[in-house]
């Protein structure tokens, strides 16, 4: 349903308010009621909003919702507990026969602005539990933002435009994706950053909340997005904070017995480590939007294969818009101030030291270096020997411009960068030319290259555009 013409909020609000068949409860704590007052701003509030309720105090909020476990009230949990308390509600005292063409809806959110000193960020979540007809089951759209304006009142002004584009876009839009990208209507990207989204229910049948994430870091709505093994997407603090951080980049395509002997043994270092706990540990699979691009515009089923087999492993994976190891290295830096570590292989750290990868820094390669320096960070070396006649290269030859060894010598000699032991038998495989075998149909000279199960589910869900006859055994 979507068109060329961008309604402000205002309008957005009053063509919902003079639709008879949309009726619901906005629930707003912690930055204002700014999404209600839009609607009652816009007139003929009285045909859609059924009530309007802030609970600012935390003993009221409590009394109403619950406590959570950890005693926070800018979370997911509470957004549900709200979602499910006030929807109960809709449905117990409004008269179904009386509302027999209603759609119902509870708009609900728990937001913290920024604080007069600005040492607080904004942030929060947003959900809409809605339904599409009235005699379906209700829908949920979640998101989390954090907030970009330097001002509380600019914040909460935001907030009202989210919530309003968002409860426009879920009763005129079918598909998600829209729905994300009408969220910035009449918004700049540099005001909000939506870095998690999750819809559930009848309305949203079929959609898979990873390509959501993956649109997130495509359309630039944010710079990084993560799931867990169970394919559920997160809001990275909540898996990140104050976590020991162990990053691996690659393509993946498919995983190989490399990349797990490289996470293996680079663990195990990790573990050995000053400054780092066991229980603290979080390990990340990080492919990049650039990495997806590598042969064009993003295949999302090719996204969908890397991920459903990283996930089938038991990996928590992240996509990111970061092509530079210093600005990944920036980012996490804002969950933790703990050691971190970053697992790479030879020409990766090859790239980390060419110059002409930082010509857009006004500092150039000092400044992405600074910010290296200045972080409690260490590098783990896989070596690189793609056959017998070639030399083992380490952190000890590999071959670095004259013009930047000193930088990566005060590394080195700090033990920043350390080598990783390694399966000898292991160097030879590259995953590129196990994707070739793999499309190639070459069965049986690729299996083996891969950890166990891979292969079968390659073969069973037809991944990587297998499209190949398995011969069948004689008896």
């Amino acid at each position: 349903m979507t068109n060329n013409v961008t309604l402000t909020a205002g309008q957005k609000a009053l063509q919902i308010n003079l639709d008879d068949t949309i009726y619901g409860s906005f629930i707003e704590i912690g930055a204002g009621q700014e999404v209600a007052r839009n609607f009652f701003k816009a007139g003929s509030a009285s045909s859609t909003i059924a009530k309007t309720m802030s609970a600012y105090d935390r003993d009221f909020s409590d009394a109403i919702y619950g406590k959570e476990a950890d005693g926070r009230y800018v979370c997911k949990s509470r957004l549900e507990k709200m979602l499910d308390h006030e929807y109960q509600l809709l449905d117990k005292r409004l008269d179904r026969d009386k509302h027999k063409n209603t759609k119902f809806f509870v708009y609900a959110d728990t937001i913290t602005t920024t604080n007069y000193s600005k040492t607080v960020e904004g942030n929060g979540w947003i959900g809409l539990r809605f339904q599409n007809s009235p005699d379906e089951k209700p829908s949920d759209f979640i998101i989390h933002i954090i907030l970009h304006d330097q001002d509380a009142k600019l914040q909460q002004e935001t907030i009202g435009i989210i919530g309003t584009n968002i409860l426009h876009a879920c009763f005129n839009e079918t598909d998600p994706k829209e729905i994300l990208k009408r969220t910035y209507d009449s918004l700049d990207k540099e005001q909000f950053e939506i870095n998690m989204v999750e819809v559930v229910g009848p309305a949203f049948k079929n959609i898979d909340n990873r390509l959501l994430s993956l649109t997130l870091v495509k359309e630039k709505m944010t710079n990084a997005v993560i799931f867990t093994p169970d394919g559920m997407n997160k809001q990275p603090s909540d898996i990140l904070y104050k976590k020991n951080i162990l990053t691996m980049r690659g393509s993946f395509r498919p995983v190989t017995k490399v990349n797990i002997d490289m996470i293996e043994k680079g663990l195990e270092k990790f573990k050995a480590t000053n400054k780092v706990a066991k229980k603290d540990i979080q390990i990340l699979f990080e492919i990049t939007l650039s990495n997806l691009k590598a042969e064009g515009e993003v295949d999302e089923q090719d996204f969908l294969d890397r991920a459903d087999i990283l996930c089938s492993l038991g990996y928590t994976v992240m996509i990111s818009n970061y092509k530079k190891f210093y600005k990944i290295i920036e980012y996490l830096s804002q969950f933790t101030k703990s050691r971190m570590g970053v697992i790479l292989g030879v020409d990766n750290l090859m790239d980390m030291f060419e110059e002409q990868y930082y010509r857009n820094l006004n500092g150039g390669i000092m400044e992405a270096f600074g910010v290296i320096f200045t972080r409690d960070i260490k590098f783990y070396l896989y070596p690189y020997k793609p056959n017998e006649k070639t030399e083992l290269l380490n952190s000890n030859n590999i071959p670095i411009h004259p013009r930047v060894r000193d930088l990566y010598n005060y590394l080195h000699s700090n033990g920043r960068i350390e080598d990783l032991q390694y399966n000898a038998d292991l160097l030879g495989i590259f995953s590129k030319d196990i994707l070739n075998k793999i499309k190639a149909c070459q069965t049986g000279n690729w299996e083996h290259a891969v950890p166990q199960g891979v292969a079968d589910m390659i073969k069973e869900r037809s991944l990587f555009d297998w499209a190949c006859e398995i011969p069948s055994k004689k008896k």
